[in-house]
């Protein structure tokens, strides 16, 4: 496929097909995803490839407590799981909240599940002394994590990012016997989609892009 193409029209697949996804084809997957970059070219990825249905079945109850919240926030009108905007949803009604079979049924049903983690001894942290939230630590695993998906579409394959399950990661990290010094950055679950989206709602360039200063005028090229 031409590299524009997979670009523009891969999304977050959820639903798929039986037929599962072979050695072959997460062989060449892998083996294009790999050259991702990380901070200090130090890789520090690791993937664990699941098929095993009670594994996959553990992983996605292990999203319900993230799943509660998110609708429940959701509901009340707040951009959920924000950091930033703390949410004013009490515990009691999110342990009433149930979570829509979108957000658990997508790892259960998958023919396979990628779990990626990343070395947190070799990721680079230039945010860490700042008064806010880190991100710069992702740029270490989720370039890795899209070429994943980005490999994936151009095998007629796809899947979304979920990070659900990573609000219990000591679950998750007992689960599949991952190091403590390991972070769970994302569960993908992964098929043959039950339909190709190829037309993504996405915001304008000039919406977001502008010239020489965050306030400055809209980019027009």
């Amino acid at each position: 496929m031409d590299l524009y193409e997979v670009m523009r029209t891969t999304f977050s697949a959820r639903e798929f097909h039986d037929e599962p996804v072979d050695d072959a084809t997460l062989s060449r997957i892998f083996e294009k995803a790999r050259f991702a970059p990380s901070g200090g070219n130090r890789q520090g990825w690791h993937v664990i490839v699941v098929r095993d249905q009670q594994t996959k079945d553990a992983l996605s109850e292990l999203n319900v407590p993230a799943a509660k919240r998110y609708i429940a926030q959701v509901q009340a009108g707040e951009n959920p799981l924000n950091t930033v905007h703390p949410t004013k949803v009490d515990e009691a009604t999110i342990a009433e909240t149930k979570p829509p079979r979108l957000l658990l049924e997508p790892v259960r049903r998958a023919p396979v599940v990628l779990v990626v983690t990343v070395d947190l001894g070799v990721v680079a942290s230039s945010d860490a002394e700042l008064p806010r939230v880190g991100v710069i630590s992702g740029a270490s695993i989720y370039p890795f994590t899209w070429n994943l998906l980005l490999a994936a579409r151009n095998e007629g394959l796809g899947g979304t990012i979920t990070t659900l399950a990573v609000a219990q990661e000591p679950e998750v990290q007992k689960l599949l016997g991952i190091p403590r010094h390991y972070a769970v950055a994302a569960v993908i679950p992964l098929g043959r989609p039950v339909k190709q989206l190829t037309k993504l709602r996405r915001k304008p360039v000039e919406e977001f892009v502008t010239l020489e200063r965050f306030d400055g005028e809209a980019f027009g090229g």
